[in-house]
């Protein structure tokens, strides 16, 4: 699917708002890979974990001779199947990943071992971003959420996604819609 759908946020990121705390949502930028009626899918895309690359080479029979990447961070993609990994990534020109499917005109969402294997050997996609785990909504779950302030939407931007450090893309996200999130109160009121 590389058409926004009516409605749909689909190619679009959340940004969770302070009231938001609990883990692994609180100050999370969420890219939403998958939005209709049957609900929402999407990777956090900004809460590393403590895993690096060189750590999930050895489970997935991975060989570390002329590998590189040993440092590239993994991140927290959401409390949903964290024993899954999942890739963010730029097409690459001639090269279709097994399990790779197009989820915006510049991005794909790839589940299969054949791309961390040609990321680990400079093969790879240009950029990248690998998860464990996803965040999960049910249908209407996320519009919901979305009225009761939980989250704010604000558009895709590959730059803040790959080429800026984890800990400030939260923060860059919000500088999309004109907010500092750090002066927004965590009471929320409908008035």
């Amino acid at each position: 699917m590389t058409k926004q759908q009516h409605g749909s946020l689909h190619n679009s990121m959340l940004i969770s708002m302070p009231q938001l705390d609990d883990e692994p949502f609180h100050r999370s930028l969420i890219y939403i890979c998958e939005h209709n009626e049957q609900g929402a899918m999407g990777l956090i895309i900004n809460h590393e974990t403590e895993v690096v690359f060189a750590d999930i080479l050895p489970q997935l029979n991975i060989s570390e001779d002329l590998a590189t990447n040993l440092e590239l961070p993994i991140f927290t993609g959401g409390p949903v199947k964290p024993e899954h990994g999942f890739v963010l990534h730029t097409p690459l020109a001639n090269k279709q990943w097994q399990s790779s499917i197009q989820v915006a005109t510049d991005l794909c969402l790839t589940t299969s071992v054949d791309v961390i294997d040609d990321i680990a050997h400079d093969a790879g996609p240009e950029h990248n971003l690998i998860a464990l785990g996803y965040a999960g909504w049910g249908p209407g779950q996320l519009e919901n959420e979305i009225a009761n302030n939980a989250w704010i939407c604000c558009p895709y931007d590959a730059d803040i996604m790959f080429n800026t450090p984890p800990n400030k893309r939260f923060d860059a996200a919000a500088r999309l819609l004109g907010i500092d999130m750090n002066l927004i109160s965590t009471q929320v009121g409908h008035g």
